[in-house]
């Protein structure tokens, strides 16, 4: 090595307002940064936390859209991707590696025993990659492109996940959808599109669904063949981004029957709440029925390298009704993600989430109801597992307050709470019909000594914000 390159330095550390100037100027803002008021720039992640450039701690109660379930800087996840780094980082997806078949194995194992039903897996990368398999899938064995999907649901932003996401906005700009799904409203009891209450409706909403197949006329089914031009029905169990709504405990059960008497199939959306997001491996156990579908992502690789897929039903994915060249894409079963993939299985193997997320979940319900019986803008709380709500309203309890949600995100972003004498910042998401709610999905290993920090930290920001909207 020459004196030159012996005496070579880093480049000064960037400044922030240099870098925001960049940004501004070179970036797409097409993605969701600038939703924001403030732009944070972050330099690093550890536990339930990120960390600004100042080093600024902010306590993250989104983890990512539930993407890294098993906390920042997981030590354990981490060293499965470096150990694969230096073993076999990278291998065209027509060849095969141990990791992609035990990962395939343990995960179609696992949800053989959870359904009782022989399946297979396909890998993909993200989350709408494997809506859009799935629905290769549905077309190749119903010969149908048409299929329903629920009021404020959301699959994706590629074009046939948006076709199947019911906000209009995300398809607006792009022209016409001709395989656009028929939207039916999802059983969101405190807000019911139909204004019944949940103790005397009967299910009123799944009732007028049911209608559908009652002539000709309502355009889903030839009643003299019974044949319906609807080929599947894309479910969240738990709404996502349409505000963590969790539905009466006996609606899929319901639901699954009307599927049934028309050979329409059950496709379950758990990229967001799988790998026990609520409390079961799958969100859709909480409710007793057996989807012919699941497409999964996420969380499986804790945030890092991307790695999602579908499982199936033997008949829909067998060889001989789903052969080679199906569906293919180049990073698909890449050899990193599989490796954590593997080790998060593993890891879950070894854990007993199912014991201790739903009690860690009841007692953040119970602290954030504690706030509610304080604040009457605190509309509604639920949770199942640590999947979390909070609906911001207006002070009568329900007129949905968009202002204060928006004022509240901005100040935890912010990073001058100040709860226990120390400069912090919160992390929160907002969904929800009207962007009012704040979706909670905090990491599953927050202990109660956290869950406590957490929600002294929303309550500082929510009077903050309380003295700034009127």
């Amino acid at each position: 090595m020459s004196q030159k390159q012996k005496t070579i330095k880093n480049p000064p550390k960037a400044k922030e307002d240099e870098l925001l100037s960049l940004e501004a100027k070179y970036c797409s803002w097409g993605d969701t940064v600038h939703y924001a008021e403030k732009l944070n720039i972050f330099d690093r992640a550890e536990g339930i936390c990120l960390y600004d450039r100042e080093g600024t701690e902010f306590v993250d109660l989104q983890m990512w859209y539930s993407a890294a379930n098993f906390g920042y800087r997981n030590q354990r996840l981490n060293d499965a991707l470096k150990r694969q780094i230096d073993k076999l980082p990278q291998l065209a997806c027509q060849y095969l590696h141990a990791e992609k078949i035990l990962l395939a194995t343990k995960l179609a194992q696992r949800i053989g025993m959870i359904f009782e039903q022989k399946g297979r897996v396909h890998f993909n990368v993200g989350g709408s990659a494997a809506i859009e398999d799935s629905l290769k899938l549905v077309r190749n064995h119903t010969g149908r492109n048409l299929v329903f999907a629920f009021m404020g649901g959301y699959h994706g932003r590629t074009l046939g996940a948006s076709a199947i996401t019911s906000s209009y906005r995300y398809r607006e700009k792009f022209g016409h959808f001709a395989d656009r799904a028929m939207f039916i409203p999802y059983p969101y009891c405190f807000r019911c599109p139909y204004e019944k209450k949940r103790d005397f409706c009967d299910m009123y909403c799944l009732r007028q669904f049911e209608r559908l197949f009652e002539t000709e006329y309502h355009s889903v089914l030839n009643v003299k063949t019974k044949k319906c031009e609807f080929g599947a029905f894309y479910v969240e169990a738990v709404q996502g981004t349409g505000g963590y709504v969790v539905p009466p405990e006996d609606y899929f059960t319901r639901l699954k029957e009307i599927l049934e008497r028309y050979n329409i199939l059950l496709v379950d959306d758990e990229v967001q709440m799988g790998f026990f997001r609520t409390g079961k491996f799958w969100a859709i156990e909480h409710f007793n029925v057996v989807p012919d579908v699941v497409v999964f992502g996420k969380a499986m690789t804790n945030g890092l390298n991307p790695l999602s897929g579908i499982w199936a039903k033997e008949d829909l994915i067998s060889p001989t009704v789903f052969p080679p060249g199906s569906t293919h894409s180049t990073f698909s079963s890449n050899p990193l993600g599989t490796a954590v993939g593997l080790e998060t299985l593993k890891l879950i193997e070894e854990s007993d989430f199912a014991t201790s997320v739903p009690k860690k979940g009841e007692y953040f319900v119970s602290r954030l109801r504690k706030l509610a019986k304080k604040y009457p803008q605190i509309g509604h709380v639920e949770g199942i597992g640590l999947a979390l709500r909070m609906e911001i309203c207006q002070k009568d309890g329900f007129t949905p307050n968009k202002e204060l949600t928006d004022a509240i995100t901005n100040i935890g972003l912010a990073g001058n709470l100040s709860v226990g004498g120390k400069k912090r910042g919160l992390i929160l998401d907002v969904g929800g019909y009207y962007k009012n709610v704040f979706t909670l999905a905090p990491s599953l290993y927050i202990t109660e000594e956290q869950i406590d920090l957490s929600v002294d930290l929303f309550e500082e920001a929510l009077r903050k914000a309380l003295n700034m909207v009127s």
